[in-house]
């Protein structure tokens, strides 16, 4: 018997189809939560602010945000409000993670 290596290769599609409804929720809402963060991060960069700066004007230690941008860790609406405002920014909750 002779053995290959062939490597399977499956499509976004072909590996969700297979996913629980509950995975798939799962996942774009880690998806979500990863994309605000980058997100955040790039606006501080773009306005050239440290995070101690930005963590300052939100009235938080500069570690929230730091954990904040690592996209590791969950954000609560007030803090994500606070630091929106410390960036001149306001929220805008107009689409469905569902």
């Amino acid at each position: 018997m002779k053995k290959t290596n062939e490597i399977k290769l499956y499509s976004f599609d072909e590996v969700f189809k297979k996913k629980s409804p509950a995975f798939i929720r799962g996942y774009k809402e880690e998806s979500a939560r990863i994309d605000l963060a980058k997100k955040i991060k790039l606006e501080r960069e773009k306005q050239k602010l440290t995070q101690h700066v930005v963590a300052k004007r939100a009235a938080m230690p500069q570690s929230v945000i730091a954990r904040l941008e690592s996209g590791e860790h969950s954000i609560s609406v007030d803090t994500l409000g606070k630091v929106a405002h410390a960036l001149g920014k306001q929220i805008d909750l107009v689409e469905s993670i569902a």
